[in-house]
């Protein structure tokens, strides 16, 4: 049997629900993100924790190591070290004279945080100016893009997190609107009208986590199994937006993409 909760983008209703799950006595837990993950963690300390997806969980504090876990968390994580360089290649392929970058994500994100300092050595050495943007709550984002607008912004990074998630919608709305091309770590932001996303495959993942919760199930204990990184990776493009805002995607870089959408 199992027993699912979701929080609908609300971080603060994560704790509860996971102390619900573990008075429930289930045999494993598994997490979508590394706040979740967290989340989990806080409640217990016995019951395994297979996240699904998450950041770099050895930087989050979540495990000793990739190799040997330890505890009682293992599982997938959905970042690689390589994985936002090659978004702003790609981005610089598209837009090969784009100097100014503006970087969207949600300030109660610990991880959309550290995702945001790791981006800036790679921008560097792209010679591209980064403008950070974070928002405490999603109403901020209109004046978010507003300001990306009068800095002069070319483009828009959008680092995805659950809180970002329910309106990602509103974010392509408000890219277009403000005339940004927007990159995503997510396929779901570009079927919502964003322009590109590259990124691991998060169906691919759980598939990988549902291996691992077989494994706990008949006996292995989480913290010897290895968490590992993505091994798929794809690009995903819209043409859509591509058109509105009148840029045109080299035809190597739609060769290379796993999907396009027209």
């Amino acid at each position: 049997m199992f027993e699912a909760r979701y929080a609908a983008g609300d971080s603060d209703r994560l704790t509860a629900l996971a102390r619900q799950l573990a008075q429930l006595n289930v045999r494993v837990i598994v997490t979508g993100g590394s706040i979740a993950t967290r989340a989990a963690i806080d409640v217990t300390r016995t019951i395994p924790i297979v996240m699904a997806t998450g950041d770099d969980p050895v930087a989050a504090g979540l495990a000793a190591s990739l190799a040997r876990p330890g505890g009682n968390v293992t599982g997938m994580t959905s970042i690689s070290d390589d994985l936002d360089a090659k978004r702003l290649e790609l981005l610089r392929e598209i837009m090969p004279k784009l100097s100014r970058l503006a970087v969207l994500w949600r300030s109660d994100n610990p991880v959309s945080a550290r995702r945001a300092r790791a981006v800036q050595p790679v921008a560097q050495s792209m010679t591209l100016d980064l403008r950070y943007h974070p928002v405490k709550t999603n109403d901020e984002l209109p004046g978010a893009f507003a300001t990306m607008t009068q800095e002069r912004a070319g483009a828009v990074f959008v680092i995805a997190g659950p809180q970002l998630f329910p309106d990602r919608e509103r974010i392509a709305a408000l890219a277009l609107k403000h005339r940004l091309p927007s990159v995503h770590t997510q396929s779901e932001y570009v079927d919502a009208g964003g322009l590109f996303s590259y990124g691991p495959s998060y169906p691919e993942l759980f598939r990988r986590a549902a291996v691992y919760v077989d494994k706990i199930l008949k006996g292995a204990r989480p913290g010897d199994l290895p968490i590992q990184q993505p091994t798929q990776v794809s690009l995903v493009i819209n043409l859509k937006p591509a058109r509105t805002l009148g840029v045109t995607i080299p035809r190597p870089v739609l060769l290379r993409a796993e999907r396009v959408i027209e």
